[in-house]
């Protein structure tokens, strides 16, 4: 199977090139090679300096879209180039990259269209746990979801995902850009796809910081329920009408 890493980037020319080199590494003992496209989602650092030096496989973008925006041009990408699984891979270092074939297994199996990397499955897997309001507010999002698709899923925020070739294209015409995680996830499952999740290790970023705090948090967890219960009503419209 074709397999393609869609990394976001937004100033990160400290974590970038080690991200490169991961993959470079992952790539060396392994007969079928994994490709990546990093979208440089209009970075004002030195992102795309390092990218064009190192020659790395890039798409710049001439404004910041957000990551919603910067992962859709990933799936477009995906579909042009007719990948059959698409993984979405932050550029900031916390994704571990030996956990690839774990992700990709359930899809090459047809067992799932979407599967969700999660710290939460198995703790054991993730030394990197994230703080307790990110922690709590993962529980009542994936509450939420659970109420309103009857499917538990324990890392709802998670940008360490795969998917198959059909929502590849779905995604390629139409993703959300506010909440694009847990909103994807809500779109795959009304329309009756199976997603499943799978235990993976997360870093902590390599170098930067999280402007997340627990105002922040709140705020996108009150959002995020509302887009939920929104996005659920609408598709169960839409799908009620045809």
């Amino acid at each position: 199977m074709k397999i393609l890493l869609i990394i976001p980037a937004y100033n990160e020319e400290e974590n970038i090139l080690k991200v490169y080199d991961n993959i470079n590494n992952y790539n060396l003992d392994k007969e079928e090679k994994i490709d990546y496209i990093v979208i440089n989602d209009g970075s004002k650092d030195n992102t795309e300096r390092i990218l064009e030096e190192n020659n790395i496989n890039h798409i710049n973008l001439i404004q910041n879209l957000g990551i919603g925006g910067a992962v859709q041009t990933g799936y477009k990408y995906a579909y042009e180039n007719d990948y059959d699984i698409a993984i979405q891979f932050d550029g900031d270092g916390q994704h571990d990259i030996n956990y690839i074939k774990n992700i990709c297994g359930p899809i090459e199996k047809g067992e799932a269209d979407m599967v969700i990397g999660t710290r939460y499955l198995d703790k054991r897997s993730s030394k990197f746990q994230s703080t307790f309001m990110r922690r709590f507010g993962s529980k009542i999002i994936s509450l939420t979801i659970k109420i309103c698709c009857r499917k538990k899923i324990t890392d709802p925020t998670s940008g360490f995902r795969a998917i198959n070739k059909e929502i590849i294209k779905l995604f390629s015409e139409e993703y959300p850009t506010e909440y694009p995680e847990p909103e994807s996830t809500v779109e795959v499952l009304s329309r009756k796809y199976n997603v499943s999740e799978v235990p993976v290790n997360m870093n902590e970023r390599i170098a930067g910081k999280s402007f997340v705090n627990v105002w922040t948090s709140i705020d996108y967890m009150l959002k995020v329920i509302l887009a939920i219960i929104i996005d659920n009503f609408s598709i169960r419209r839409r799908r009620g009408k045809k």
